[in-house]
């Protein structure tokens, strides 16, 4: 049985998905890949493949410039650093508003 009719393309494109999402958290996409493909029930080598193949056909149909593909990439990962940000700055804000009701009940 081949690795394309083992796995449903539900399955290919969630993998795939997670290695894309998850790249930025790993030292590099071979070390993403490594760690996701288990979890898959894959091998990585067969996760590679399977990036390798989506990555042709996104480039194929979005043909971005390098230099678009570079800010692109460069906005992705500001726009993680912002909710980040974002999300400290809430706890920070939820954490002195009950520290503020905390005083005014003494």
């Amino acid at each position: 049985m081949s690795e394309m009719t083992r796995y449903s393309p539900e399955v290919r494109e969630r993998a795939v998905r997670l290695v894309w999402e998850h790249q930025e958290e790993y030292s590099s996409q071979h070390a993403a890949m490594q760690s996701i493909a288990p979890k898959i029930g894959c091998t990585p080598e067969t996760l590679r493949l399977w990036v390798r193949r989506a990555e042709r056909e996104r480039d194929d149909a979005s043909a971005l410039s390098d230099s678009e593909r570079a800010r692109l990439k460069a906005l992705e990962r500001e726009n993680r650093e912002l909710k980040r940000s974002n999300e400290i700055l809430r706890k920070a804000s939820a954490f002195f508003a009950q520290a503020e009701l905390d005083r005014h009940e003494k």
